[in-house]
């Protein structure tokens, strides 16, 4: 299987993405749309979703209900991404022992974990009864 995305600038900084049926705008300079970084959080946080869902229902934590992530970014002087942490809240009660299973293997599951460099992978914590 491929996947396939065409980007299309006429100009600045901005850039238009056609994915399938779908388009969305990135600019880099984070004026007209989210940035590049930003983008690259949302997407992270949004494979970690139903890694974590996987993850809880094969580690006997069951249905983790409503899930909400943090996805914080720091940047080095660069610019560049330097670490990414993820605050999760979940609704399910997960003590730390199972919440730490769980991140295991969602870390195991999720896409975009596995393809960014192990550096940036990010540190997560669960909190359980957040809702």
């Amino acid at each position: 299987m491929t996947k396939e995305v065409t980007t299309v600038s006429e100009e600045g900084f901005s850039a238009t993405n056609e994915i399938r049926d779908f388009e969305t705008t990135i600019d880099a300079t984070g004026e007209e749309a989210p940035d590049t970084l930003e983008t690259l959080l949302a997407t992270y946080a949004s494979c970690y979703v139903p890694a974590l869902r996987v993850g809880g229902e094969q580690r006997d934590a069951g249905d983790l209900g409503r899930v909400e992530i943090d996805a914080t970014g720091d940047l080095n002087d660069d610019d560049k991404l330097e670490s990414v942490s993820f605050d999760v809240r979940v609704e399910a009660s997960v003590d730390d022992e199972t919440a730490e299973k769980v991140i295991e293997r969602a870390n195991e599951l999720c896409k975009v974990h596995d393809a960014v460099k192990s550096d940036l992978h990010a540190e997560t914590s669960i909190e359980g009864d957040a809702f």
